[in-house]
């Protein structure tokens, strides 16, 4: 065996790079996006059931399943640079799906939700059967939103429709949805939505305890979502993603397809929407149209924009600030909260236009750079 020079000289350089990628700033690099989720968790699962009352936890409740959908918009659009202005269709398909098994839950074995029984229909439609089942229901929460966001994503993707008009689409589609859930009053409970619920999987909603549950479940699965896109951020299939977004025919002609590569975050993204509107629905104590359509998209949209499209936590803090402003500011000003809501957009936007995420970078830039030392004599002689 022939030891080269190249060999020699890489030989001492070799513990040193090792014991490097072990050092604290290292693994601060390599994981710190774990630690600030780790932090989150704790905040979230352990100061904030111990430290809020129920009124207060069921609001945080309701801004983590905004942030449920909103990790996965940051996902689709952060990642992959696809703008869905739709997911409210999938947080309403989630939500409707919850909704319709505590109502069939509430009305008891063979008896029609209350609604019907308004509208004067003795007959329950064939669909709404399966969801009595709980296993079911939870089943179509992540089956449902996957197969219409493949179908679409297939349809769409592959003919290679992107950047406003993927947004325009999407958003149609979130329009013609609401619009369906109006027109079907006697199955869906049109405009008024599906409310007045009384139990979640046999347990009572009234219950204090019931719905500090719901909330630690809710909290929880923002963590596992979270943790599941880090994941993909740091695999080989988040580089893709990201390359697919900066340069698309670039992979295409490394022999991957980018229709592919997106589906997978649409569909990821969907999932997570629909997972999202389940836990809503019992928390807030009813889904509408109102929960689901263009306005509710945007404002998912919105969130995403203030906390940080392009990090990790960005989307999630970003729906938490906005539901926390929209609660804080209607109660201070019932009547003109929007104005203000709207305007803190603007400014925030205007002065960050990385989000929130983006307060790091900023007060990094504003230090004052060292100088280089002086040489020496000794180094000046030495240059000479």
């Amino acid at each position: 065996m022939t030891t080269t020079v190249a060999d020699v000289n890489d030989a001492p350089s070799r513990p040193a790079r090792t014991a490097a990628a072990f050092s604290p700033a290292a693994l601060l690099r390599s994981h710190g996006s774990l630690l600030l989720i780790a932090a989150l968790a704790v905040m979230l699962l352990v100061w904030a059931p111990n430290s809020l009352s129920v009124f207060r936890l069921g609001n945080l409740g309701k801004y983590c399943s905004w942030a449920l959908a909103a990790v996965g918009i940051g996902l689709a659009w952060g990642r992959g640079g696809m703008l869905v202005l739709g997911q409210g269709v999938f947080f309403g398909l989630g939500g409707y799906a919850m909704a319709m098994h505590m109502k069939l839950e509430a009305a008891g074995p063979g008896r029609v939700p209350d609604f019907m029984e308004l509208y004067g229909d003795s007959t329950m439609p064939l669909w709404w059967e399966p969801f009595r089942s709980g296993p079911f229901t939870l089943f179509a929460i992540v089956a449902l939103p996957a197969l219409v966001s493949f179908v679409m994503g297939y349809a769409v993707l592959k003919r290679g429709v992107k950047g406003a008009y993927f947004a325009i689409l999407t958003q149609a589609m979130a329009v013609a949805f609401a619009t369906l859930l109006v027109a079907t009053i006697k199955q869906t409970g049109g405009f008024n939505g599906l409310n007045t619920f009384t139990t979640f999987f046999g347990q009572n909603l009234y219950d204090p305890a019931v719905q500090k549950n719901l909330y630690l479940i809710t909290a929880g699965m923002l963590i596992v979502c979270l943790v599941v896109v880090w994941q993909f951020n740091r695999s080989r299939y988040g580089e893709l993603l990201v390359a697919t977004r900066d340069a698309e025919e670039r992979v295409r002609f490394l022999g991957y397809d980018p229709a592919n590569i997106k589906l997978v975050a649409f569909m990821t993204a969907a999932v997570m929407a629909s997972i999202g509107g389940a836990m809503f629905a019992p928390l807030v104590g009813i889904i509408s149209p109102s929960d689901v359509n263009a306005t509710a998209s945007i404002m998912m949209i919105a969130g995403v924009a203030l906390g940080g499209r392009a990090s990790l936590l960005g989307p999630a803090v970003g729906a938490i600030a906005v539901g926390f402003g929209q609660s804080a500011l209607s109660e201070r000003f019932p009547t003109n909260w929007v104005y203000f809501q709207g305007g803190l957009f603007v400014v925030v936007i205007l002065l960050l236009p990385g989000g929130i995420a983006s307060v790091g970078a900023k007060v990094r830039d504003l230090r004052p750079r060292r100088r280089p030392a002086a040489l020496t004599v000794t180094e000046a002689e030495v240059v000479a």
